[in-house]
């Protein structure tokens, strides 16, 4: 049967067809929606789960395998900084039934904090590696990955990106099959990695590892697409396909198995041609092993470093000209920025700080759109959690003026996900901090997904609600307050007291998200021109259903819930209920 699917929907059906039965994630752009297939499809037959961070998803997934079912673990590439810990040691374990960790990478970082090369974790943490250039191959790749995981005793890794994870194709599926039963069998000299056993399991890894070259060479992935002798090519992934429309003449090395390398067919091909290119996203990691080999290449000489490529790029790169195809973009668009969605509770609380003249310590999610005019209220983010430890490193340094001032930021599942143990650490080590948890009932930026906080599961069970104000009294806070983001003044009294406490407090941010519920405002607002003085103090909000006429502030009735917060910043009591024309 042959369907059209997004990279993402294969990876899931290939899972599907390579009979996995369990598959754990956390939320994270671009793989988020591989788990969510699962449920919505194969949820009767995989047991699939939203972990709370991306090393449980992995740690869950093995598990699993050494359970003796097949198991998938999917995050973005950031998550596999996460999950790093439990990959490099399941390596050296390796597995019962077969075990793969899909990284989705994100070159040009469309929603991402950097877009580093999981190339190089696949080479750190010595498991082999398959990169699929489209959906066809994301299917097929993931569902050889767990036959691969059981050949060579080892966790896989299949890395896809951006263009490969949402991009459409045609794809021809395959049928369920489940594996024999490989039933578990204890066995500590091979899963306790004491280091003892470890120095033992490291030998035998190693030994392994000729036999991933062997087959590399054969792999039907990797393979060479003869042109013209002149130009040729070493690609893998979604650069293949942008190099080989770009260039449709040349030869090609197209990479399917890209650790270890096919050292003899990069030898073979590269004696055919002539001019020899290696065209790579981001890191030169292909290039650096052709070069190793004694080789003379062209890459990030003249290809790109940074962000995507695309057809036209290379092209341009290689000196071939400008583009076959050429299209026409208006010069006169207006920018597009990200902005928090109108009705959106983190806008209220990011006003009050703003007002309050805090630091804040900022981190991963919706809120982190905070950072950008009018509203410009996020002093640093890094990584998931990273806002309550750094907000501990702030007031160690800043001035005793600033350091009073200091607001760790984070939300509902980011502090399920890394913030916790953080929050530990500021009441052990005394850390007059502010941490407000945004508890908008969701994992917002990535499309609504469950989490602990929620009460339910991936798979729709009904479960136990995490209680955060409990947490926070149990790891020993003791000023914890809960408050309303949209309703300011009671919200600004609730900050002020937390952040004159001389310790660390915590504040529950608690408003759902307006995509959880719509219902919760009542209907849009609109302008008494009469009243309105153009103050601006509505635009300083940064609501996108807001903007300024020439004699008034207009409010988009498209756009607008009718949160209010506009009408509650306003001096002039300008704004009306649109449907009514009564005052709010």
């Amino acid at each position: 049967m042959k369907k059209i699917l997004t990279g993402n929907a294969a990876i899931a059906l290939g899972a599907y067809a390579a009979g996995a039965q369990v598959a754990a994630a956390y939320p994270g752009t671009p793989s988020t929606e591989i788990l969510e297939e699962i449920a919505a499809n194969y949820g009767a037959e995989i047991y699939a789960e939203w972990s709370v961070n991306e090393k449980i998803a992995f740690e869950v997934a093995f598990g699993a395998a050494l359970g003796g079912k097949r198991a998938l673990a999917a995050m973005k590439h950031v998550g596999v900084n996460v999950a790093a810990d439990a990959l490099m040691t399941a390596a050296y374990t390796g597995v019962n039934a077969g075990l793969v960790l899909i990284s989705a990478d994100d070159p040009g970082m469309h929603s991402s904090q950097n877009e580093q090369d999981n190339r190089y974790y696949a080479r750190l943490a010595k498991v082999p590696m398959l990169e699929p250039a489209d959906s066809q191959e994301a299917h097929d790749f993931t569902r050889l990955a767990f036959e691969l995981s059981e050949r060579f005793d080892t966790p896989v890794m299949v890395r896809a990106t951006t263009r490969v994870c949402h991009g459409k194709g045609v794809t021809e599926t395959t049928p369920r099959a489940l594996p024999p039963p490989r039933p578990y069998q204890k066995n500590a000299a091979k899963y306790v990695m004491i280091p003892a056993y470890a120095r033992q399991r490291h030998a035998l890894m190693e030994s392994r590892r000729a036999e991933w070259a062997a087959y590399a060479e054969t792999f039907a992935g990797n393979r060479i697409e003869a042109g013209d002798p002149a130009l040729g090519i070493i690609s893998s992934g979604v650069a293949y396909q942008y190099a080989r429309e770009a260039c449709p003449e040349a030869s090609f090395l197209k990479l399917g198995f890209t650790h270890p390398l096919p050292t003899e067919l990069i030898q073979r091909f590269a004696g055919q041609v002539r001019r020899l290119y290696v065209v790579e996203e981001l890191e030169p990691y292909l290039e650096e092993h052709v070069r190793l080999l004694g080789l003379e290449v062209t890459g990030k000489a003249v290809v790109p470093r940074i962000g995507e490529l695309s057809p036209e790029a290379v092209r341009e790169a290689l000196g071939l000209g400008p583009s076959r195809v050429t299209v026409a973009v208006p010069a006169d668009l207006p920018r597009r920025p990200p902005v928090l969605c109108p009705g959106c509770p983190h806008r209220g609380l990011f006003h009050v700080l703003k007002k309050l003249k805090a630091t804040v310590s900022g981190d991963i999610g919706c809120y982190t759109l905070s950072v950008l005019p009018p509203l410009e209220m996020m002093d640093t983010c890094v990584c998931m959690g990273a806002s309550i430890g750094a907000a501990q490193g702030l007031v160690r340094a800043l001035d005793d003026e600033r350091a009073g001032r200091v607001v760790a930021v984070l939300g509902d599942s980011t502090f399920l996900h890394a913030g916790l143990p953080s929050l530990v650490n500021a009441v052990y080590n005394r850390a007059p901090i502010t941490v407000v948890i945004a508890d908008n009932r969701t994992t917002a930026m990535t499309g609504q997904q469950d989490n602990p906080g929620t009460g339910q599961t991936l798979l729709g069970q009904a479960t136990h609600q995490v209680d955060f104000e409990a947490i926070a009294r149990a790891v020993g806070v003791e000023h914890v307050a809960i408050m309303d983001p949209m309703d300011i003044e009671p919200a600004e009294a609730v900050l002020r007291d937390a952040m004159a406490f001389p310790g660390p407090s915590v504040v529950i941010a608690r408003r759902a998200c307006v995509f959880v519920d719509r219902q919760q405002y009542d209907g849009a607002l609109s302008v008494d021109a009469d009243k309105c003085t153009r103050c601006r103090s509505c635009i300083r909000i940064g609501c996108p259903a807001i903007s300024l006429g020439p004699e008034s502030a207009v409010v988009d009735g498209n756009l607008c819930l009718g949160c209010e917060l506009c009408a509650a910043v306003c001096p002039h009591d300008a704004f009306l209920r649109a449907a009514t024309r009564e005052a709010v």
